[in-house]
Order: structure tokens, then C-alpha cells, then sequence
């Protein structure tokens, strides 16, 4: 077995021919003394039940798969059998969900979606820029800031034009540089829900410099509250030499309205692209995250730009919903920071 330590200091075991397949549904939540717990997802997505495993973290089981995976495939197995003791299985509804993975090593956010994009630089009299058909761009985003379900606890300054983002995020699962896209879906664990929260204001001062966003990004992403293993989605998968695409409906809804639909599938760049473009003289290890950018009519800037909405924004006490076919519901609820 080979191994590796990061500058994280995490340690790394590189997956090894064990033939165990990882269709499974992963979650953290919060237990009765306050800790963080990682979990099995069991059952219909949003009440369903939880299942203790054994690693400290998700993160734990993936950066150390060989160590972990046997005993959690047993686990899932006893639970199918009904040999699982009850005092293993938490009813998910009684729980607080935390982001399926609240520690990434880093997030790297995409800007994959077309329509998305020509009708964000329409809307602003722009054409379309030549360049997004040469390369598929991303930049660097908090991953310190990350939250799963529940409030979003957002500071007043950044609650001026406050946006959501319906977008969906994939997690590294094994370490590669330079990987082809023709290879980089072997490299994802998983994949979940990703509200990459905007603050528009800030966020369109700061762009006029050239930087690309920073503060009008920085205090929150939302993550989950699902992490769906690639092997649990490969029955709806589109295969591809460019990479694996999954017609998943997205949709977004505010206080209960919907506002945004699109579909997973309708990436211009695949997620295997943006591996293989960000793998690119650099290696990119477990554990980190790299959103897909928002969906065609995923925020309000594109709807309120193509006046669909009306100069709609995001306030205190607002409830956002992100849905994505086989992924869950990510549900938050906007707080002013006290």
C-alpha cells in the first residue's frame, strides 16, 4: 500500500483493488453532546435513518478509504440483514444535519453552465466572451466558511443584494496531476447540493478590479446534506469521452416559491473537464471540492437581469431551497449576524 501525507496533515491511502464499490449516502450530524458524527444515509432522502460508522469524520474515510470502506460496507450490510443493533440507527428527522463534509481541504467553485453565463453578460450588455469555449474556468472560494442545513448567519454589509446560487459540487476521492478527462470521473467520491451564497454588491465593486470575487463570497457556502457516492449515481449516468454527465432536474425555491429550474446535465464543461484543466500541473487531493457554478436561471442576478424577477434579493428570516433529483433538499434560512 502506498502512502502519502499531505501538508493538511492528513494522511493518505491511495485506493487499492479491494473490488469494493462505494454506493452508499454519506452524512455528519450533530450528536447529544454537540460533536461532530459521521454517518450512512439509509432510507428516503430528507426522513430516512443514520447509521454510525466508524471513522472520526467523512472526511476521515475518504482520505483513507482502505482503512475505513471494509467496515462500513460490513456495517451497511448487517443494517440490510436486520442484524444491526437499534442503538447504531438515528432517525435522521431528530437530528441536526451539518455539511455531509464541514472541513474540505479547499473549494474550488466552476463557471460551467452557458445559458447561465451569456445571460448573466447579456444582461449587463456584454457579449459572450470567446474564451469560456477555450477552457473551463473556476476560482478559489472560503473553505472555511462552509455550512450544511439550517441558518445562514450572513453580516449586515454582505446582506446588500444577498443572492443564492443552485449549483452542485463533487468531492476529490483519490490524488491525480495531470488527469485526462477521459479518467477524472474514477476520481470523484461523490457529489452534493452546493448554495454558493452571493453578495452582490460586494461582489460587483470588487469584480471592477479584475480579482474576480473574494469578499462577496467569502462568509458562507452551503454544503449537502448529502454526500452521494459516484458509484450510487452511475445507473443514471451519461457516459462520454469528455466525462459523465447526469440528467438530474434543479430546482430553487424561495419561501416557498419556485423561482429557479434547470438540469445537471446542460454543464458546457463536465466536471471531468474542470479536473482535468485544474489538475493541470498540480495535484489535486481527497477531500477537496469543486462546485459546477450556477445553473441557467439558478440566482437572482440572472433572473432579475433577464426581468423575470424584480429587483428580488434575499432577506433576513428568507428560507432557500435547493433540490436536485437524487441529491436531497438543501434548506437554509437567512440570519442577520448579530
Amino acid at each position: 500500500m502506498t502512502s502519502w501525507t499531505s501538508t493538511h496533515k492528513y494522511r493518505f491511502t491511495r485506493p487499492s483493488s479491494l473490488g469494493i464499490r462505494l454506493s452508499m449516502r454519506l452524512v455528519t450530524y450533530l450528536d447529544a453532546k454537540g460533536l461532530e458524527k459521521p454517518a450512512l444515509h439509509v432510507g428516503p432522502l430528507g426522513k430516512g435513518s443514520l447509521i454510525e460508522i466508524p471513522p472520526a469524520s467523512v472526511l476521515d474515510l475518504i482520505t483513507s478509504q482502505n482503512e475505513y470502506l471494509p467496515t462500513v460496507r460490513k456495517i451497511l450490510s448487517s443494517y440490510k440483514e436486520g442484524k444491526l443493533p437499534s442503538s447504531q440507527i438515528v432517525d435522521e428527522t431528530s437530528v441536526k444535519l451539518l455539511s455531509p463534509l464541514p472541513h474540505p481541504l479547499s473549494m474550488r467553485d466552476g463557471y460551467a453552465f452557458r445559458q447561465h453565463v451569456e445571460a448573466a453578460r447579456r444582461n449587463r450588455g456584454a457579449p459572450m466572451i470567446p474564451e469560456f469555449d477555450h477552457f473551463p474556468v473556476f476560482y478559489f472560494t472560503n473553505h472555511l466558511a462552509i455550512t450544511g442545513p439550517g441558518e445562514v448567519s450572513v453580516h449586515t454589509q454582505a446582506l446588500d443584494h444577498l443572492d443564492f446560487e443552485l449549483e452542485v459540487a463533487i468531492v476529490m476521492g483519490k490524488p491525480g496531476k495531470n488527469i485526462p478527462a477521459e479518467k477524472a470521473d474514477e476520481y470523484i467520491f461523490g457529489y452534493l447540493i452546493m448554495n454558493d451564497w452571493s453578495a452582490r454588491v460586494l461582489q460587483m465593486e470588487e469584480m471592477k478590479l479584475n480579482l474576480g470575487p473574494a469578499k462577496g463570497k467569502d462568509f458562507a457556502t452551503s454544503l449537502g446534506p448529502y454526500l452521494v457516492t459516484r458509484d450510487e449515481l452511475l445507473p443514471y449516468a451519461i457516459t462520454s469521452p469528455k466525462g459523465e454527465r447526469h440528467p438530474f432536474k434543479m430546482k430553487a425555491f424561495v419561501n416557498g416559491k419556485q423561482y429557479s429550474e434547470g438540469n445537471l446535465k446542460d454543464m458546457t464543461w463536465t466536471f471531468a473537464q474542470i479536473i482535468e484543466r485544474a489538475s493541470r500541473g498540480v495535484t489535486l487531493h481527497p477531500g477537496e471540492v469543486i462546485g459546477s457554478g450556477t445553473v441557467g436561471t439558478g440566482c437572482f442576478l440572472e433572473l432579475n437581469g433577464s426581468k423575470i424577477t424584480d429587483n428580488l434579493w434575499l432577506k433576513p428570516g428568507d428560507e432557500v431551497i435547493l433540490e436536485v433529483e437524487h441529491l436531497g433538499r438543501l434548506e437554509n434560512k437567512i440570519v442577520s449576524e448579530k
